[in-house]
């Protein structure tokens, strides 16, 4: 799979959080040249750190024009997923002024810098499920539906989806592409993305993990929430095939696209912690959090039609199997086993599965 990376010089931004650490390690195992663009590490511990993905590690603001800018024409990279983001929804409404600046104007910079570096011919930028306007009905939402975002998060990424599209019809338009520019851009909007290392806080998998190490109950906020759960690897390889498209000049996959499960596998929390209960069979309980918290989605659901229709994507691991490689990667984690060893053997199972 994804021989074109070979050799390739890639930018991640974001790459020392959760889905980018697995996405350089990815990259790494098909002979990438990385290039990562980060802040900070996120969390202690941190998958990044734990794995040590092999790639020139630069740490930056994704906020600072002329430092972005300066790195990439310094390294010039062919390719760049954009993926440095605020992420949490209850942070946006904490830190709001700074999820705006993060998520919109980060956007913006990295596409700004294309005017100026034409070698880079392509980019994923990555988004969310949240950009579309839910009106609690539960629909899946596809790729044409009207954006909106109640919290400051998904509003955030609504507006870095008006603003790819701008940058794409202003500046890099496919009809002018190979005449005026050589650049192509896509957005992804990925579903609840699970996997083993994510330690983030409120979210469901590492709340969960960390309840069991602490012998503790977990308590569930939104019990009958339901949302588009999938493996980190699912997401990962969306974006890569986007991205084998954008490089081999197919201008029709410059748009954005939904990367999600599959109808059956869109199920709610209590169904997800029931599940993972099962797994660790250690006779951890969870209760319902009662305490008042912002407003979240009742209902996310994706339509990635369009995907496995066009790009020829198609989820491989259903929620089941992803929990199940969860808890294999937790236990591994938990027995001391290398890390990096741990994540390229589940890569090397799902790119042959």
């Amino acid at each position: 799979m994804f021989e074109i990376y070979k050799n390739k010089k890639v930018l991640v931004t974001g790459h020392t959080g959760f889905k980018g650490a697995w996405l350089c390690l990815w990259l790494e195992s098909l002979g990438a040249k990385v290039i990562g663009y980060s802040i900070d590490i996120p969390t202690k511990p941190s998958l990044f750190e734990l794995s040590k993905p092999k790639c020139i590690d630069v740490r930056g603001d994704i906020r600072d024009f002329a430092k972005l800018n300066s790195v990439i024409k310094k390294h010039k990279p062919e390719i760049i997923f954009h993926l440095a983001a605020q992420p949490l929804v209850r942070k946006s409404y904490l830190e709001t002024l700074e999820t705006y600046q993060t998520n919109v104007i980060g956007t913006a910079n990295i596409l700004e810098s294309l005017k100026k570096n034409s070698f880079v011919k392509a980019v994923v930028a990555v988004t969310t499920d949240k950009v579309y306007l839910n009106n609690e009905k539960g629909r899946a939402f596809c790729e044409a539906d009207p954006l909106g975002g109640y919290d400051p998060y998904s509003a955030s990424k609504a507006c870095c989806e008006i603003v790819i599209s701008s940058y794409r019809d202003s500046f890099f338009n496919v009809n002018e592409y190979g005449k005026r520019h050589k650049t192509l851009i896509a957005s992804a909007r990925a579903g609840n993305v699970i996997g083993g290392g994510d330690f983030a806080q409120d979210r469901l998998i590492p709340d969960f993990i960390k309840s069991i190490l602490a012998k503790k109950p977990l308590a569930v906020r939104n019990p009958k929430a339901v949302r588009p759960w999938q493996h980190v690897l699912e997401s990962l390889s969306g974006y890569l095939m986007l991205g084998e498209k954008l490089l081999q000049g197919k201008k029709q996959f410059a748009q954005g696209w939904n990367f999600g499960p599959e109808c059956g596998d869109i199920k709610n929390v209590e169904q997800i912690v029931d599940r993972m209960c099962k797994n660790f069979d250690n006779g951890i309980k969870y209760k319902k959090d009662c305490a008042k918290h912002p407003h979240e989605a009742c209902c996310l659901k994706l339509d990635i039609t369009k995907s496995k229709k066009i790009l020829k994507w198609n989820p491989k691991w259903n929620v089941n199997t992803a929990l199940d490689k969860i808890t294999q990667w937790v236990c591994a984690y938990s027995s001391g086993r290398n890390v990096k060893e741990i994540c390229v053997k589940q890569i090397k199972e799902y790119a042959n599965g």
